[in-house]
């Protein structure tokens, strides 16, 4: 039987890339993606009426648009999607992120010989071999292998990317929220990464081609940088406290959207 695939668009403040992104969804790649949402973060620009236009012009019934009750951040996005894809019955879920840095069909090898069915975690990797990447500084090329570095050194495992913008996970892992209580900001990813180390997730990492142009990073570097020392301090010192602990500044129950179109 085919796998139901959800692939799933978070978005905020991509007027200018998300027609590209949701252009990535080509002949090729509805072979095997089921269904794909849009997420719309509260963006303050014209996110929105883009993709509506989009889904005008193409008449395609397969995409649809949400709108989060409020900004919940990349993180509560994710939460909004997991939750949808668990109760709508979805064996898989691809995350593309809408400011167009990433390339869906990169994924197509592992989605055409079915290699994604024998891993819980297939993660983008900008920094291993046969990666490919335009736009990066050297500063932030070389930032990231330092602390690919640390991150393996702490999970004794090589880590190729803390949590790039094309990842692809099964449902079934999911269905029990481990997740629910990390942060929602873009730390997130860096916790379902220890996370999956944790609970033993079988994992792949796999080569991705990345590119920066016109999109704006909401990355401050050196603020990002402690972070993600701190993070992995506490993570060693005490592995289940730490991947069970409430993480959010914001306790919320239940992350809330609705559907636009």
């Amino acid at each position: 039987m085919k796998d139901k695939i959800l692939l799933f668009i978070p978005m905020f403040n991509c007027e200018k890339q998300i027609t590209r992104v949701l252009n990535q969804i080509n002949v090729k790649v509805r072979e095997y993606i089921t269904e794909t949402i849009v997420i719309d973060n509260r963006s303050t620009d014209d996110s929105k009426k883009k993709v509506i236009n989009f889904m005008k012009v193409n008449k395609d019934k397969n995409i649809k648009l949400f709108l989060n009750d409020e900004n919940y951040n990349l993180g509560g996005s994710h939460k909004v999607a997991f939750k949808y894809a668990i109760e709508n019955s979805f064996d898989y879920i691809i995350v593309l992120h809408g400011d167009d840095q990433g390339n869906l069909s990169d994924f197509i090898p592992l989605l055409e010989k079915n290699i994604y069915q024998k891993y819980d975690c297939c993660l983008g990797a900008r920094f291993m071999k046969d990666s490919k990447l335009n736009g990066y500084s050297l500063i932030r090329i070389w930032g990231n292998y330092i602390f690919n570095w640390l991150f393996s050194m702490v999970v004794k495992e090589k880590v190729y990317d803390l949590g790039s913008g094309l990842n692809m996970y099964s449902v079934k892992i999911l269905k029990n929220e481990y997740y629910k209580k990390f942060p929602d900001t873009l730390y997130f990813n860096n916790c379902m990464l220890l996370a999956s180390y944790y609970y033993k997730h079988n994992l792949l990492f796999y080569p991705i081609s990345w590119k920066e142009d016109d999109q704006i990073s909401n990355n401050k570097l050196i603020k990002f940088s402690i972070s993600l020392l701190k993070m992995l301090k506490n993570y060693k010192k005490d592995k289940k406290k730490y991947i069970t602990s409430e993480m959010r500044e914001k306790n919320i129950e239940n992350y809330k959207t609705y559907f636009i179109i």
